[in-house]
């Protein structure tokens, strides 16, 4: 049978293939550029949360039941992690926002679009390599404690990179409350659309068989990577036109006013020390670090004991399926629901808003205690109810935080708002509370039941308490869990509404630091783009 043979493709048809697709890129190109900058920041949200909330739920069941590591390595990991996670923010805030405490920088003010390229720069770049920090944990390629402090270190590098970044880019790209609440709508709603890989990640985990589960963490990294890849270059690209007419405008003016950018050049930039000092005299600062301490704790405290709760409250009550349901509806359910309170921070503002969520957190917790563990759809309820609400907390106050900004950049004159070092700042205070919340957690669940999740004995009844020495154990298991569920959130409750009683950056001050920055941008010419 003669074989036939395809026509030979002329150079003219090839050429026109070439176009046509060319045609065709440059068309989704546009699509992509029409995008509104709210959008593609929050996109940025969906890149981070598909694989952290997959490192959150898996990292420590990994290395403790896949990898093996002894109680000693994993306590050592857990310090050291505790240093460089309480270090990290800071020190990558000095490094990219030193720059901008002075009045000038090489004799001339840096617009606000300079200094959005500068944070989406440092996106396209740290973004992937997150991604890519990410798959170390899935692969075993050294001892597990050796590992495990590698690991943990990497990561949180260039998480803390990545969030510093996204986070300062909140209150560049943005003052009024308003245009932050936006922002903050669409973070959330990519976060929560970003949690959905939890529920799938079910699906393939299984310790025995860790190959597929390796698969589906390497297809959420690239997706990661990809999405950091393009998102960054459409803000990069959206951002620097107005760089280049800018710098036009500023050569003119420089022509125009010598002796004044020549008093600017004299202006020396402060050190570290007057930063440090011009923190502490901040009060709303230090009220504000205060709160978020706890509230840090509390969170990490629920991410960390919600499994726990879950089998020893509710084991012998709930099928299997209803306890994963719980998981991850818990994950989800946080960013759907600061979709309402952001709707409420514009008719009420945030500050009411946190106020009403620490009343709620301490009426809930104190019904439950009344009621007692053996309600337990009631139980069901206040702790899917109490993660929830807690984190639903804790993001809201990125928009208390870009305020601080705004107040900094008021009192102390800066030439522009120092927005990542002041959040590196704030994670410095508060960020141990993600090593206290276990090891606190572990140690009063081991001094009042005995129980001691490193030396557990599986054929036990999980009602029974694992008697450890030196542990006088009069509380069984299940009671001691039930207090720690609520006696927690009462104390963290009521030390948080003291705190914020004292916080002052709301109703008509908020008002005026954001009139006296807005006005100070304007004076310098550096509007930012529309959101």
């Amino acid at each position: 049978m003669a074989i036939r043979k395809q026509p030979p493709v002329l150079p003219g048809e090839a050429r026109g293939k070439r176009e046509n697709v060319k045609r065709m890129g440059q068309r989704v190109w546009i699509c992509c550029l029409g995008v509104s900058t709210a959008v593609l920041y929050g996109s940025l949200s969906l890149f981070v949360s598909i694989l952290h909330n997959v490192f959150l739920l898996y990292y420590v069941d990994t290395f403790v039941s896949v990898y093996k590591i002894d109680k000693l390595s994993f306590w050592v990991g857990e310090t050291v992690f505790l240093i460089w996670n309480s270090l990290n923010d800071p020190l990558f805030g000095w490094l990219s926002d030193r720059s901008f405490l002075s009045s000038n920088q090489s004799g001339g003010q840096i617009s606000s679009p300079e200094v959005v390229l500068k944070r989406l720069h440092s996106l396209s770049r740290n973004g992937p390599l997150f991604a890519l920090s990410f798959l170390v944990f899935w692969v075993a390629w050294a001892h597990p404690g050796l590992q495990f402090l590698f690991c943990l270190c990497l990561y949180d590098g260039f998480l803390t990179l990545v969030d510093l970044n996204h986070n300062a880019l909140l209150a560049d790209l943005a003052v009024s409350a308003n245009d932050r609440t936006r922002l903050n709508f669409h973070s959330s709603l990519f976060s929560a659309l970003g949690s959905l890989s939890v529920f799938l990640s079910y699906s393939f985990w299984d310790k025995e068989d860790f190959m597929s589960f390796r698969l589906f963490c390497v297809t959420l990294a690239a997706m990661s990577m990809l999405g950091f890849a393009v998102v960054s270059r459409l803000l990069r690209h959206r951002f620097q036109n107005e760089v280049r007419s800018q710098k036009d405008e500023g050569e003119l003016l420089k022509e125009l006013t010598v002796g004044h950018v020549a008093l600017a050049a004299a202006a020396k930039p402060i050190s570290l020390g007057e930063y440090l000092k011009q923190l502490s005299r901040h009060s709303n600062f230090m009220w504000f670090v205060s709160m978020n301490l706890i509230q840090v704790f509390h969170c990490h405290f629920n991410s960390n004991f919600f499994p726990l709760f879950l089998e020893h409250l509710l084991s012998d009550q709930i099928s299997a399926s209803t306890g994963s349901f719980l998981l991850g509806i818990s994950y989800i359910a946080p960013h759907l629901n600061n979709l309402y309170f952001l709707t409420l921070c514009r008719r009420i503002g945030v500050y009411q808003v946190i106020r009403w969520l620490f009343l709620l957190k301490l009426g809930l917790s104190m019904a439950m205690l009344l009621a007692g563990a053996d309600h337990i759809y009631l139980l069901c309820l206040f702790i899917a109810s109490n993660r929830v609400f807690t984190e639903g907390t804790c993001k809201l106050l990125n928009l208390v935080i870009t305020d601080l900004v705004d107040e900094d950049f008021v009192l102390n004159r800066r030439q522009h708002a120092a927005s990542a070092l002041l959040f590196g700042m704030v994670a410095l205070v508060t960020k141990p509370g993600q090593t206290f919340a276990p090891l606190i957690g572990t140690w009063l669940l081991c001094v009042y039941t005995g129980y001691d999740i490193f030396e557990r004995d599986p054929l036990k009844d999980s009602v029974a308490a694992v008697v450890v020495p030196g542990a006088e154990s009069s509380v069984p298991l299940r009671q001691g869990c039930f207090y720690l569920l609520v006696f927690v959130p009462i104390t963290c409750a009521l030390l948080q509404l003291l705190a914020w009683s004292h916080f002052t950056l709301h109703g008509r001050r908020l008002q005026g630091i954001k009139a006296l920055r807005e006005g100070a941008q304007h004076g310098h010419c550096s509007d930012v783009k529309a959101i």
